[in-house]
Formats: C-alpha cells, sequence, structure tokens
C-alpha cells in the first residue's frame, strides 16, 4: 500500500519565494556593464545560489528576522515622516528594541550597501559576490508590499497564506510564462538612501490593495476551487489552486510582473552603484581569486542548517 504525505501549506513563505529571489539575481546580472560582467557572469550560479543565504539564516540567527520587513505601517501613512531615515536618529527617537520589533531593512540595505562599496575597494572577490548576491536579496524584499505591512501573511483580516500567493506562487506560475523581464542596461543610483524609501512607500502603499484585491476574490470564488493539491519532492501540497492565482494576478493588474521587474533593475542598479562609488577598479582579470574554499563551505554548511532548523522570530 502507498502512503502519501500530506503537506498542509500555502507554499513556502520566504522572501519573494526562493524561485523569485533567484530570478532576480540571475537576471540583474545581463543588465551589467561589460566591466562588471567579466566578474559576475563567470560566478552567475554562485550569485543565484547565495540568493537565499538572508532567508536561510532566519532558522538561525534571531537577529536575521528584522532585517527583511518594516512594518511601516506602524510609524503612520506614506512617506512616514515621523520616521528619520537615518538609524541613530531613528533609534533616538523609537528606541533599537521598537525598530527591531517592527524591521530594519531599509537600515540594513544601507549597511550591505556599503559593505559591498568597501569590498569593491578592496578588491575582495569573494566577499564582492557573496555581499551582492545578499543585497539582491534585500532589495528585492524591499519591493514586496507585504514586507511593508504588520499585517504581513493576513493574518489579522483571516488571510491567512496571502503572502506566500502574492510573492511565491504567482511568479512560481506565470513568471516565466507570461512576465516580462526586461529592464535595459543599469543606471547609477545618485540617492541610495533615497531609493530605498521610495521603494518601501511603493510597496507599503501597494499592501491595501494586495490584501482588498484576494479578500474580494475569497468571497466570490468558488470554495471547493481555491486550493489545488501537488506533488513536490514526493510530498503531497496543499496549495493555491492554478485559477485561483491567475484570478488574482489579473486582478492586481500585473503588479507582481512589475514588482519583480523593478527588483531586477533595482539590484543591478546597487551593484553598479558600489562599484562606481569603489572608484570602478577592474574585475575578472585573469588569475583573480574567485569564491575561496571557505565561502563554499560556508554555503553548504548553512544549507545543512537551514534544511532541519525551524524559523526563529516571526514568519514573513
Amino acid at each position: 500500500m502507498i502512503v502519501l504525505l500530506l503537506i498542509f501549506t500555502f507554499s513556502d513563505v520566504r522572501g519573494w519565494g526562493f524561485f523569485a529571489h533567484e530570478r532576480i539575481n540571475r537576471l540583474a546580472v545581463f543588465a551589467l556593464p561589460p566591466e562588471m560582467l567579466l566578474l559576475y557572469k563567470p560566478h552567475i550560479e554562485y550569485i543565484v545560489q547565495q540568493s537565499t543565504a538572508p532567508d536561510k539564516r532566519r532558522y538561525i540567527i534571531a537577529e536575521e528576522g528584522a532585517r527583511h520587513y518594516l512594518d511601516a505601517d506602524r510609524y503612520g501613512l506614506p512617506p512616514f515622516p515621523g520616521l528619520p531615515r537615518r538609524w541613530q536618529e531613528a533609534v533616538e527617537r523609537f528606541s533599537a528594541d521598537t525598530l527591531e520589533r517592527y524591521g530594519v531593512l531599509p537600515w540594513h540595505l544601507e549597511r550591505v550597501m556599503r559593505q559591498l562599496t568597501t569590498a569593491f575597494e578592496e578588491r575582495n572577490t569573494a566577499r564582492i559576490l557573496r555581499l551582492s548576491a545578499e543585497l539582491g536579496h534585500y532589495v528585492g524584499d524591499a519591493h514586496v508590499p507585504l514586507h511593508a505591512c504588520s499585517n504581513h501573511n493576513g493574518q489579522f483580516t483571516e488571510q491567512q497564506g496571502i503572502h506566500g500567493l502574492w510573492e511565491s506562487r504567482i511568479p512560481e506560475l506565470l513568471a516565466d510564462a507570461r512576465f516580462d523581464y526586461w529592464v535595459g542596461s543599469t543606471a547609477y543610483i545618485r540617492d541610495f538612501r533615497g531609493l530605498v524609501w521610495q521603494v518601501i512607500g511603493e510597496s507599503a502603499a501597494a499592501a491595501d490593495t494586495v490584501l482588498r484585491l484576494e479578500k474580494a476574490l475569497s468571497q466570490r470564488f468558488p470554495a471547493d476551487r481555491r486550493f489545488a493539491y501537488e506533488l513536490r519532492k514526493g510530498r503531497l501540497v496543499r496549495s493555491y489552486s492554478a485559477a485561483y492565482t491567475k484570478a488574482y494576478h489579473r486582478l492586481l493588474g500585473n503588479m507582481v510582473e512589475r514588482r519583480m521587474r523593478a527588483s531586477i533593475q533595482a539590484v543591478a542598479a546597487c551593484w553598479y552603484t558600489a562599484w562606481v562609488n569603489a572608484g570602478q577598479p577592474p574585475l575578472g582579470k585573469p588569475g583573480t581569486a574567485g569564491i575561496t574554499d571557505d565561502e563554499h563551505a560556508a554555503a553548504t554548511r548553512l544549507d545543512s542548517l537551514w534544511r532541519v532548523g525551524k524559523i526563529i522570530g516571526r514568519d514573513h
């Protein structure tokens, strides 16, 4: 007798979802100028693989969780004039504990950007590649509306699972067949902090639409057609049905596609800006060290720990 293990879930909820984070980093590489492609393209698989490392650390490091979101609505309405953009000023006004409770994504983005710029200055190839991959993850998270909203998984409105529906199920089902990924060549960011807060503001403003439209759809869509079971890696998984997912995507007016494309564009621009700010050091010369054995070992170790761990703190 064959026994199937039933897993009741709304798809894995990890940032954009592993599929989308990997796709964003991969496509961002091709928006870079030739001088940067010399380094990034030969190491594209590492950059793709490491795009999910920050989410995996959420299973190991308590401090990691707050780096992926900002409950912006806790601070009023967009553009949140009462929330200081500088970290120290925000700490003085609200305390570090409060900021950690409601998320530190915009400030952490600035930190990783500084680290990447330093890595370019030092021509530390391994750090450049690792930090580029991880910066891509956090930039992608900033583009997700429910990462800028305290009702991050519909838990206050009986919409549990909406987070995975928006950022995982829609891209996994529709991205490669229907999304337009073209972003053109990248450009320099003159005001990185301004860009970060602009993106956060856009995401926060869209969160109400994300929640409202799914609620309306759920009330008129046949209940017995909202979910389906799919075999994934030998497990029978309960997820949103293809019909429901496509209907929600249409209601959103291609919002997921637009935010994913904006993520690709922003990731490439961040990498390029860090390189320019470091003085545009030559990259990818013959003999340049790539990913070290230690970096590969660290990635393997993180993957092993993530597979047996449990998220520390709140889920997305």
